[in-house]
This record gives C-alpha cells, sequence and structure tokens, in this order.
C-alpha cells in the first residue's frame, strides 16, 4: 500500500476476462470506466464518484456468452485493489452506514471493513435486465467485491418500483457508506479491541 495516496492496482487475465484496476481512495472520485456493459459502466461510475474514489476499470470480457463473467470478475478485481490501497486497514473510520434515495427507490447499505468478509443482500428486483445488464448481477459483483476486500456488507432495498432506480440507489448507498468507513480516524489508530484487524 502507499501510504501517501492509498492506491492499489490489480491485473486479471483469466480465459473469460482481461480486467485491469486501479484505485485511488483519495482521489476525488474521478472515473475512468470500460467494462462493455453500459449500464454496469454507469453503476460503478456512480460508485466512483459518490465514495471519492477515483477508480480506472478496463475490461474485456466474453459478452457474446452473457455479462455474468465480465461483472463477478470486475467485483473481484476492484475488492482486490480496495483491499491492497486499504492495507491493514488501521487508522480509518472502518465503519459506514448510508441510506439512499432514488426517486421512488430506497436502498439502505452498512459496511465495516474488518477483515471478515461476509454478505447480506435484500433487495428484489421485477425484471431481468436494465439494458445488458442482468439485475442478478448486482448480488454476485457486491459478493465478489465484499469477500475480495475484506469487507462486512449489508444491503437492503426498502422499496421502489423502477428498476433502474433501484440498483442505481443500492451502488450510492455502497458508495456512500465506503466514502464514511475509508476515512481517515483522528488518531490513526486500529479501530478494534484486539489492537488489529
Amino acid at each position: 500500500m502507499d501510504k501517501a495516496k492509498r492506491c492499489g492496482e490489480v491485473v486479471r487475465k483469466t480465459k473469460e476476462t482481461d480486467i485491469f484496476v486501479s484505485v485511488e481512495i483519495d482521489g476525488l472520485g474521478r472515473a475512468d470506466i470500460e467494462t462493455g456493459v453500459g449500464f454496469f459502466d454507469h453503476m460503478l461510475t456512480a460508485l466512483s464518484v459518490h465514495s471519492g474514489i477515483s477508480m480506472t476499470i478496463k475490461v474485456k470480457g466474453d459478452l457474446e456468452v452473457d455479462c455474468h463473467h465480465t461483472i463477478e470478475d470486475t467485483g473481484i478485481a476492484l475488492g482486490q485493489a480496495l483491499g491492497q490501497a486499504l492495507g491493514a486497514k488501521s487508522g480509518i473510520v472502518r465503519y459506514g452506514t448510508a441510506f439512499i434515495p432514488m426517486d421512488e427507490a430506497l436502498a439502505m447499505a452498512s459496511l465495516d471493513l474488518s477483515n471478515r468478509p461476509f454478505l447480506v443482500f435484500d433487495c428484489p428486483f421485477t425484471n431481468q435486465s436494465c439494458g445488458s445488464y442482468d439485475l442478478c448481477m448486482t448480488e454476485e459483483f457486491f459478493r465478489a467485491f465484499a469477500f475480495n476486500s475484506g469487507m462486512t456488507l449489508h444491503i437492503k432495498l426498502l422499496y421502489g418500483s423502477n428498476d433502474h432506480h433501484k440498483a442505481e440507489a443500492v451502488y450510492k448507498a455502497v458508495a456512500h457508506a465506503l466514502k464514511t468507513a475509508v476515512t481517515l480516524n483522528s488518531d490513526g489508530s486500529t479501530l478494534s479491541t484486539k489492537g488489529v484487524l
């Protein structure tokens, strides 16, 4: 981890995807996103801008199959890059919770950068997809992101009717919770009774 800049970078190549991800936690939310899935690009851009974490994400995936590998593997690489940038996760607020409205939809995200990865996802969608983005992949993305960054993540969609709005509220809620959690604390200590995470 570069403590001055809190940066992480991951290159992940498989037979299904070729991914480059870099993150800068204090980078003011500059987003450069190309995954080949338009709605996913839109969601990742929201995640970057609203968290304040600058993200460069370039993905070439087997979209002739479907979007599954592209989205899940992006979650893996982005989680690994965030984990690199946070290092031992010392000196941060650690926890974050946000309720975010998007028109008629309301979503909540609560997370702990704990090194104990877990996901609780309670977000019902009505339709199969938004554009070429399969809505069921929202859960798969956040599972991969949480488990590869060492994050306990709870996401709940409280209500909503438009799937675009519901998904966007979810991504933005995670972004705002993350923005709080990565904030530097006042004394640089590790927020744990154990002294380490």
